[in-house]
């Protein structure tokens, strides 16, 4: 299987002073992904959970939701390179029986890169997929800016393959507390984020309603779409949104945070989940006033 990092020969100039030494770099391969046999994408990637990020790929897709429809995942044996061997780079996803599959994935065939996993859509009205786990329809999730402002630093804890590469993009997936369920790394920043939604459908994990997305770039309208499909109530990027990603967190009711970095942020959508501290004080006062209310009346 193809490596998560190669070394390569480098000119290494510091203030004039010039040598030769090997560096780290992040690996890109492209991956197929087939479904029932057939080719239905390619991504740019870096190998490494493929499996997961294949099923990522077609839970934002619509095309799987639960971990009953998926029958198996397996590494295709005809995709060879030099001396026969298996490269590791094409995927056959097999639905489970019965499961009905969207007219695209009966006739699409695109590739994405590393940069962009929606290249090749027809038209906007195409990728507003119909989530199965409607965010509006789930026990509403409270985030404080405290808790929020904890999550970038613990996303770069984790980000190990980004300390020797410097190359990766990373999706990390929190309770409601804050504490670290999973994380992801990829030269891909959707790719990240399908590794991981991916995993928690192999787990029987979705829909993932209650958790806090983080990642480590800007949130675009397919990692937003990504969130929506998997059923996560908020989406958080150290950098900026784009606006088509607040419009589709405005309509699917998606908490979308952008520029979260130390204590500052900006919530471009749903910031009834976001519990500022006037509201804190205001449901403390509330709550000590019913109490005693009940006190006086028993």
């Amino acid at each position: 299987m193809g490596r998560v990092t190669e070394r390569r020969r480098v000119l290494r100039i510091r203030d004039g002073a010039v040598s030769a030494r090997p560096d780290t770099l992040v690996a890109e391969e492209p991956l197929e992904i087939r479904l029932n046999g057939k080719p239905l994408a390619i991504t740019m990637r870096t190998p490494g959970d493929d499996f997961a990020l294949a099923a990522g790929f077609l839970v934002s897709e619509g095309v799987l939701a639960t971990e009953a429809d998926l029958q198996n995942i397996v590494y295709c044996a005809g995709a060879t390179g030099e001396g026969g061997a298996n490269t590791y780079n094409v995927v056959d996803v097999r639905t489970a029986p019965g499961v009905t599959l969207p007219d695209f994935a009966l006739e699409r065939n695109v590739y994405t890169s590393s940069s962009c996993g929606l290249c090749g859509k027809a038209s906007l009205d195409a990728v507003r997929t119909t989530t199965r786990w409607p965010i509006a329809d789930t026990p509403p999730l409270r985030v404080t800016p405290e808790l929020l402002a904890d999550l970038p630093d613990r996303l770069r804890a984790a980000q190990r393959v980004f300390d020797r590469t410097g190359g990766l993009h990373a999706a990390a997936l929190f309770d409601e507390d804050g504490e670290l369920l999973d994380t992801r790394e990829d030269v891909g920043r959707h790719n990240a984020v399908d590794k991981l939604v991916g995993r928690a459908l192999q787990h029987g994990g979705l829909p993932l309603s209650r958790t806090i997305l983080m990642v480590s770039g800007r949130a675009s309208f397919e990692l937003a779409q990504k969130a929506v499909m998997a059923g996560i109530p908020v989406l958080a990027a150290v950098s900026a949104p784009s606006s088509l990603a607040v419009d589709l967190a405005a309509e699917t009711g998606l908490t979308l945070i952008g520029f979260l970095r130390g204590s500052s942020m900006n919530v471009y959508a749903g910031e009834d989940r976001v519990v500022l501290r006037e509201s804190r004080e205001r449901e403390s006062r509330e709550r000590e006033s019913r109490e005693t209310e009940a006190a006086t009346q028993g």
